[in-house]
């Protein structure tokens, strides 16, 4: 149906709007750019021109950080120009697969990655990759190695796979949204904030979709404030296959407990067509298509058959996680499917959905999402979800009108 969208749009304007090639390139700036010791610890910076989505993992004998992404242009990068570590003895980077690029780090001793996050600037779309290394033992370091078992990352080093990557090899991206963050803390209660929690739900959530073999991509990695067009387009940007956001409300009175997830109410369609129309560039609204200079009711049409696919698959996507969650043991709220007219849920180019993971005035809830115990069951559950969905869709492709 997407591709189908872009016929329509070819034949109904003679070629006023056309398909662009977005390749997801980022160019590394070498200025912003470091390895670097940090006391005892490795520290890994890497500025880039563009969000895009990445993973980084461990590999043992002999130890080394492998750090891929779809894709960076390194841009003749020499090593000695960022290495400037003790607790790293050798850095190679280049292009490892068509559209894949990566950059290999070999350690100097066993340092497990403690922290990892991507933070862009909403207002150029620059991005900077941020990890710091701490030192652990052998064993600690070998049990923790690994790229994840799947064949879509899983890539023999350093002789690159025969088979090309493309966009439709199945590379499931997962657009997390940590609601709130910055001036907008979100729900407050009792001293415990709904940006600070989500945004600790929003890591914890990557780290698992990346160890499942799917490509997160965060539209926030810190305490900033990102708008929600730019995040919209970051997730656009990064080729996402879903988008999730993240929330925790506060309720006047404990009554409300569990999580939920929604969708976008049947009537909110038209009314979100129209408010995209009128705020967002027409280059923005949907994925592949330049609608610039094309009126509002053609874009509202544009969008309206871009739900007829994802509107289905937004619905499929919110019963999956509502089933992940309760397999993993999640507490679920009484009415855990649900639908509201939220700004969020409004991209018509991919599924997206709102997850309630509890409210902040339920000393339970509260007390889960505060505690990592609590939050990997969550976490848990949203993983098995989005699997669930991804293999549903996978056995949907063929019967899908091209």
């Amino acid at each position: 149906m997407r591709r189908l969208v872009a016929a329509l749009v070819a034949l109904w304007l003679g070629g006023a709007a056309t398909a662009q090639d977005f390749t997801g390139l980022a160019r590394l700036d070498l200025t912003g750019s470091v390895v670097a010791d940090l006391g005892e610890d490795l520290e890994v910076r890497l500025a880039l021109s563009q969000a895009v989505p990445w993973r980084v993992f461990t590999l043992d004998g002999p130890p080394r950080l492998v750090m891929d992404f779809r894709e960076v242009d390194w841009g003749g990068a020499e090593p000695a120009a960022l290495l400037r570590a003790e607790g790293a003895t050798a850095l190679r980077m280049g292009r490892f697969a068509p559209g894949w690029s990566r950059m290999v780090v070999d350690l100097a001793g066993p340092l497990a990655v403690r922290t990892a996050a991507m933070r862009t600037d909403a207002a150029t779309g620059e991005a900077v990759v941020e990890l710091r290394l701490s030192r652990v033992d052998p064993e600690e370091f070998a049990a923790r190695s690994g790229a994840p078992e799947t064949g879509l990352w899983d890539r023999p080093l350093p002789a690159p796979p025969a088979e090309a990557l493309t966009a439709d090899d199945g590379v499931v991206v997962v657009a997390i949204d940590p609601g709130h963050g910055g001036v907008d803390p979100g729900a407050e209660y009792e001293g415990v904030t709904e940006a600070d929690l989500m945004l600790q739900l929003g890591l914890e959530l990557a780290e698992a979709v990346a160890r499942a073999g799917m490509v997160p991509v965060l539209t926030r990695a810190d305490d900033t404030f990102v708008p929600l067009s730019a995040r919209m387009s970051l997730a656009r940007e990064a080729g996402a296959d879903l988008f999730v956001s993240l929330h925790a409300d506060a309720l006047e009175g404990p009554q409300a407990t569990g999580a939920s997830v929604y969708t976008l109410a049947e009537e909110g369609a038209e009314e979100a067509n129209d408010r995209l129309a009128e705020r967002h560039g027409r280059g923005d609204l949907l994925a592949g298509l330049d609608l610039s200079g094309q009126d509002d009711e053609v874009a509202a049409v544009l969008m309206d058959l871009a739900r007829i696919e994802t509107a289905p698959e937004g619905l499929r996507l919110a019963d999956a996680l509502v089933e992940g969650l309760r397999g993993s043991g999640a507490t679920l709220n009484s009415r855990p499917r649900r639908e509201a007219v939220l700004a969020v849920l409004r991209a018509a180019d991919f599924p997206s959905v709102l997850v309630e993971a509890g409210f902040l005035s339920h000393p339970d809830d509260r007390e889960r999402l505060t505690d990592p115990a609590g939050r990997a069951t969550i976490v848990e559950g949203l993983v098995r979800g989005i699997e669930a969905w991804a293999d549903e869709e996978a056995a949907r492709a063929p019967l899908r009108r091209q």
